[in-house]
């Protein structure tokens, strides 16, 4: 579906240059998009080469397992479904420590490995499992430390302070996180009901 969307913006926004005969402004804004866009990955590649330079140092200096340690009572409380040794855990852990540091693109990966082994138990490979839309909800609302990524586009277009946004974005996302538990908690239980 937006795929269409799109490809309707794209349309009409050609058709109505072309009426009014402007098409060397569609030119032009495509050229000078095209541009901007480089700049501006290159300019995050280095953000995100820096904090996952930080986050394999925390990993070989076991920060991570012990943030995983940490962790895994919450994992046990919102995957109960989950057994405890199960390597869908290890990538949850992963996906969220990735999250909790701003790492959207590296905790992708994380997700994508989560869900494949939470599938290896699903018993209707069709339908979701509780587990599954836990972790897409709070994935999805990914409580945040540190936005690295919106850190490195503002600097990347010359913000005076681009981390004024931390405390804004801890509690947004503290909020956005509970509200996804809390729903998530809501629906596990009215799905259970239905199920009994």
């Amino acid at each position: 579906m937006v795929n269409y969307i799109w490809m309707f913006m794209i349309v009409s926004g050609v058709v109505a240059a072309a009426v009014q005969g402007e098409m060397d402004l569609v030119t032009q804004a495509a050229l000078t998009g095209a541009k901007e866009a480089v700049a501006l990955c290159i300019g995050l590649i280095s953000i995100l080469v820096f904090w996952m330079g930080m986050m394999r140092l925390a990993q070989d200096a076991g920060l991570l397992e012990k943030l995983s340690r940490l962790l895994q009572p919450v994992a046990g409380f919102l995957f109960p479904d989950v057994p405890k040794n199960h390597p869908a855990i290890g990538y949850i852990l992963s996906n969220m420590s990735a999250n909790f540091f701003g790492l959207g693109n590296a905790a992708t990966p994380m997700g994508l490995k989560a869900m494949e082994e939470l599938q290896k138990l699903n018993p209707d490979p069709k339908t979701a499992t509780p587990a599954m839309c836990t972790l897409l909800a709070l994935n999805t609302s990914s409580l945040t430390l540190i936005p690295t990524t919106i850190i490195g586009i503002r600097m990347e277009h010359g913000s005076a302070n681009p981390t004024e946004i931390i405390g804004t974005t801890i509690a947004a996302t503290c909020l956005s996180t509970l509200t996804a538990i809390l729903l998530d908690r809501w629906y596990q239980r009215k799905w259970r009901k239905e199920a009994t």
